[in-house]
């Protein structure tokens, strides 16, 4: 087996961080191939790990055992699918008619560059490493054995693929296709789901249960930025915390199928729904002096990328300061991020900087993540990218 040779720079392989960079790499004993087996040592010939090599990838190696008794047979694969599939039981409420959720969770589930959600009866995978794809076959029929499962899609991010040197392989994984539209439930609320082509993953699974919490503390009128499938809202209309919502989206496939959520949960008189972009529609609602007793703010991923974390924490913090000037006093602010490079101090930093230039005092009731069905791994940071703030200002 060929032997990757980790430098000073991979300081973090002690802490069992996944990924070992290009920059980080003293040399390569061998001529891997993309999707190899390779032992990763120190620099003292030291046993580190085994993982998957990727020439096309800055990450050269993901790295899933670090047991020098225990390399990368099938029987391992399979192990820990089953063990990632099982966990989710004791994650999620018994009896509660829920029937979608997250399966794996890449690094967290220790199953580096592979996520896979359930949404009834089929499954999406999203793959992240070309290293992983030539086991992806191997990795699926588990899941599926595992869930009863009848099929599975698989979807890839047009950065990652670029990230990655994937090829475009979306299509059907294994078993029946999924049907256009998915009915599922989430605590009493019926949404349709279009795994091959809605948003992201299909569904934003790990706000699930932010989007119960954040009905709590919120009342009067709400305005829900970014409301997709209209969550957020309905579920606080559903416990009778607020009396009307306006839901504003700048997708008009999210915006048609928020309008259809609405509808079949009861909420048309009540929830309405607007095709628009977030800051023109909180620049026309303080032009005409509207306020609002809960605001959400749930933008998809404003950073993607090092070079663009500046610009991106600008966005946050204008999207933030523009919603607070049209928040009522003592009103209710929901806030969100999903970007994985803004840590938690960088977005109370923001907050802090958004509330000082309007004028107000903000007080955070709650700082959460997202469901337990997507965990964090403490040994990569990188799982960390949720943040949802309940706040008062």
């Amino acid at each position: 087996m060929t032997r990757v040779v980790a430098g000073k720079l991979f300081a973090r392989g002690g802490a069992r961080h996944p990924w070992l960079f290009d920059s980080a790499i003293d040399r390569i004993d061998g001529t891997p191939q993309v999707g190899d087996e390779v032992t990763v040592v120190g620099l003292n010939g030291r046993f580190m790990g085994y993982g998957l090599f990727n020439s096309s990838s800055r990450i050269r190696v993901r790295i899933y055992s670090w047991d020098e008794d225990r390399p990368l047979t099938e029987d391992f694969w399979r192990e820990r699918v089953r063990f990632a599939c099982q966990s989710r039981q004791r994650f999620l409420p018994p009896n509660t008619g829920d029937n979608a959720s997250r399966l794996i969770s890449s690094e967290a589930d220790l199953l580096s560059g592979l996520t896979v959600d359930r949404y009834g009866d089929w499954l999406l995978a999203q793959l992240g490493s070309q290293a992983l794809h030539p086991r992806l076959d191997l990795l699926i029929s588990e899941v599926i054995a595992q869930t009863g499962a009848k099929g599975c899609w698989l979807r890839t991010e047009k950065g990652i693929r670029q990230a990655e040197g994937l090829p475009q392989i979306d299509g059907l994984l294994a078993g029946e296709a999924p049907p256009d539209v998915i009915p599922i439930v989430e605590h009493g609320l019926v949404y349709h789901v279009n795994l091959v082509d809605g948003q992201k993953t299909g569904f934003f699974l790990d706000q699930r249960e932010n989007r119960r919490r954040a009905a709590d503390f919120s009342f009067g009128r709400m305005l829900d930025l970014c409301c997709y499938s209209a969550g957020f809202g309905m579920n606080a209309l559903k416990q009778g915390s607020v009396t009307s919502v306006i839901g504003i989206d700048t997708s008009k496939l999210a915006v048609e199928n928020a309008s259809q959520n609405v509808e079949r949960n009861g909420f048309a008189d009540q929830y309405e729904v607007r095709h628009g972009d977030a800051f023109e529609a909180l620049t026309q609602f303080r032009e005409e002096s509207a306020r609002f007793e809960t605001i959400v703010l749930d933008p998809p991923k404003l950073v993607k990328n090092r070079a663009t974390l500046d610009s991106g924490l600008k966005g946050y913090h204008s999207l933030n300061r523009m919603a607070l000037d049209v928040l009522s006093p003592g009103g209710t602010l929901i806030t969100c991020s999903c970007s994985g490079l803004v840590t938690h101090e960088m977005f109370r930093e923001t907050l802090r900087d958004a509330a000082w230039q309007s004028g107000r005092d903000l007080r955070i009731l709650e700082a959460r993540g997202p469901s337990p069905d997507h965990p964090q791994s403490p040994q990569c940071p990188e799982s960390d990218y949720l943040k949802c703030y309940i706040a008062t200002a």
